[in-house]
């Protein structure tokens, strides 16, 4: 039996393929990784004052502010969960196997369920609300077998 496990996180994403031949173990070989640098960081790091002295503007005019970044972090998970949907209907559509499992961590494992097309929801035989980003493949299977 063949099937792809998914385990996500808002900065890592990774996909690997599961396959038992008859007389052998289960192989679990990585077909996809990658980091989202835009998810990973501190605010603070992404968004700096680059107008100098906000807020202080003395004189005629008043203030010099150029804006804050308002909603910047929900945009930021709303594209990265976007992204990750993409990325696992890709996946799921290019390896066409019967079914397939998920592990996202809590915060985003709704959203990106809820992202999803329908034919890929419907191959999805586990989904997780956990990060499994940093458990290494051979543990894999037994958190989803576990559950």
């Amino acid at each position: 039996m063949k099937r792809v496990i998914i385990v996500a996180d808002m900065g890592h994403f990774k996909a690997f393929k599961v396959t038992k031949e008859p007389m052998e173990s289960e192989r679990i070989e990585m077909i996809e990784c990658f980091e989202n640098e835009e998810a990973q960081g501190r605010m603070r790091e992404k968004v700096s004052d680059s107008a100098g002295k906000f807020g202080l503007g003395g004189g005629k005019g008043g203030v010099k502010g150029y804006g804050e970044p308002h909603n910047m972090q929900l945009e930021t998970k709303k594209r990265t969960v976007k992204s990750l949907a993409k990325c696992i209907n890709d996946i799921i559509h290019k390896e066409d196997l019967p079914s397939w499992y998920l592990a996202a961590g809590k915060k985003i494992n709704k959203q990106i369920v809820d992202s999803l097309s329908p034919k890929v929801k419907l191959k999805m035989a586990k989904n997780l609300a956990s990060d499994l980003t940093k458990v290494r493949k051979s543990e894999l299977l037994d958190h989803f077998e576990n559950a």
